[in-house]
């Protein structure tokens, strides 16, 4: 997977960043390495498994060692380097699809493939992300999942759009591998936007796209980068549930490349296959106890989402049933509508506050937080489609609050924390830690007991941070914009005659525009969709639904 021109080392501690010196160049020439083969010892493959083998712990299966390909094995005639394809001994192979950016098709790839089944390699694709140019952005733009109205919807439609190119080369030649990795990487050809926050926020809708266009056909999917490249693209953006290909590199010592598989990886996903290269061939490692097995789908991973469930990328609304406690999801089509509802739980007229939060405890899927009577705290770990897994205790002691809040990420360290309001009026953030546990409180505002409902949707502001929403005595709504590090910046009043609604809840984005929306139920039962400007406004409502007044919980 050598994509970019060389680099200078970043040497960090005892693990240093890799060099960019990759073997899918993007130049026209070979690289110069290759005229200094010949006067270059290289490491082979039995040196470098007899180097690792006496240094492997107790593992549940052996490692499995392969080569990652692409155009740069192709032959010259067809634009290639004529490097070789990997040796007998390799156990699986990961064939490139694009040739070094979005777009493009590796040239023989039909080869490739054809010769991992001749020799009986496993196989899986990789394709490279890429920035869209301006014309890529306005053929694609509109070709997908999300709303074109915004810029957000229209990046993310381009890297459905990239998947979608790399998934027709796949089906031409009847290749069709059960794992397809996301090439994220820096690009000096058409290079990814990174000087502002603004922009590597921006670069995670095209990164998006690419892995709902790779779900949305059935494949699963990962990330193949290293520490300072996932940071300069995307920041730092925690994905713990979606797997990791990590890279070392050239290597610096004999185990570098397994000590990549057990350190935090550059996304906080677990590694499943680790990389390293010389100046012929990549290299790569199996981590214990994966063996190049088929992963399961990723659950979806919408930037600021608290509310998708079901794992089909689109944002969903929980309500309980008052006269018997069931529970219904009420899934979102993505175009500012529902799905009628179905039951996916009973039991749940024990709990006294109910609030979506995100992925609370670093799995993946989206999770419930839920307070009994006796104020102790439930977390719902959701499954990602839908469905439950068991609960668990996550506090006690929470009677006290007056109103439970999930905002997401609300002090910037990408993990998902609660607001809760004491009987004073006073504010708390509870910041989670990342694993299902909370690091310790902080006050955040007193004062608010003079509101009767508070509410989290997101960023409302277009500032890409979570916001607050609430509604005064005098039925007036306020933003309270969050600040990105666990404050707040100047209210905005967002409107007003509020109390004809009997229940507000944070939606997130319904409309698919990636703008959080608000739904509002009003006294005749009739729920509404208020979708977000992304200027603390809303556009015109629309209805969702009538009959809700049989509804105690909308969260």
């Amino acid at each position: 997977m050598h994509e970019t021109s060389p680099q200078s080392l970043n040497i960090s501690g005892l693990f240093r960043e890799p060099s960019r010196v990759r073997h899918d160049w993007m130049s026209p020439a070979p690289p110069s390495f290759l005229r200094r083969a010949a006067a270059v010892c290289l490491l082979s493959v039995s040196l470098i498994l007899g180097m690792l083998g006496g240094t492997l712990p107790a593992a549940h299966a052996a490692p499995l060692f392969g080569h990652d390909i692409s155009w740069p094995q192709c032959p010259t005639a067809q634009g290639g380097f004529g490097l070789p394809l990997p040796p007998p001994e390799s156990r699986f192979v990961i064939i490139g699809l694009t040739r070094g950016l979005a777009f493009t098709e590796n040239p023989c790839l039909a080869d490739q493939a054809a010769w991992a089944r001749t020799n009986g390699k496993p196989a899986h694709g990789y394709a490279m992300g890429t920035y869209p140019t301006a014309a890529q952005l306005a053929t694609y733009g509109g070709q997908g999942p999300w709303s074109s109205t915004t810029h957000a919807g229209r990046l993310s439609n381009v890297g459905y759009s990239e998947a979608r190119f790399a998934i027709q080369s796949m089906s031409r030649i009847g290749f069709r591998p059960p794992v397809v990795w996301i090439d994220v990487e820096p690009r000096p050809a058409q290079p990814w936007p990174s000087a502002t926050v603004a922009q590597r926020l921006d670069n995670r809708y095209v990164i998006e796209g690419l892995m709902r266009g790779l779900r949305d056909a059935g494949f699963s999917y990962g990330f193949y980068s290293y520490a300072a490249g996932w940071q300069e693209i995307v920041g730092p953006w925690r994905l713990t549930g979606v797997p990791v290909w990590a890279t070392a590199g050239r290597l610096d010592y004999p185990t570098e490349a397994l000590d990549r598989c057990f350190p935090p990886s550059f996304s906080a996903g677990r590694v499943y296959i680790s990389q390293w290269y010389d100046d012929v061939r990549d290299y790569d490692r199996t981590c214990e106890p994966y063996a190049f097995t088929p992963l399961p789908i990723p659950a979806s991973t919408l930037s600021g989402s608290t509310a998708e469930f079901n794992g089909d990328w689109r944002n969903d609304i929980l309500a309980r049933v008052g006269s018997t406690g069931a529970l219904r999801l009420y899934a979102g089509n993505g175009a500012g509508g529902l799905n009628p509802g179905v039951q996916i739980g009973n039991g749940w007229g024990i709990f006294n506050a109910l609030e979506t939060l995100g992925d609370f405890n670093g799995d993946g899927p989206s999770d419930v937080i839920a307070r009994d009577g006796a104020g102790v705290l439930w977390l719902y770990r959701g499954n990602g489609t839908g469905g439950w897994l068991s609960p668990l205790r996550v506090g006690h002691g929470w009677s006290g609050f007056t109103s439970i809040v999930a905002p997401g990420d609300f002090n910037g360290d990408e993990r998902v924390d609660l607001l809760a309001r004491d009987a004073a009026g006073v504010l708390w953030l509870y910041r989670g830690n990342g694993s299902g546990g909370w690091l310790p409180r902080l006050r955040v505002g007193s004062g608010w007991n003079a509101f009767s409902r508070i509410v989290a949707p997101g960023d409302l502001n277009g500032d890409r941070t979570s916001d607050v929403l609430a509604r005064d005595a005098a039925g007036i709504l306020w933003v309270y914009p969050g600040n990105g590090t666990g404050g707040w910046l100047p209210r905005v009043r967002a409107g007003h005659g509020w109390n004809s609604m009997t229940a507000i809840v944070g939606a997130g984005d319904l409309n698919g525009d990636r703008i959080p929306d608000i739904a509002a139920r009003d006294t005749g039962g009739a729920l509404w969709l208020y979708p977000g400007n992304g200027r603390s406004g809303w556009l015109p409502r629309s209805p969702l639904g009538t009959g809700w007044n049989g509804i105690n919980a909308i969260f």
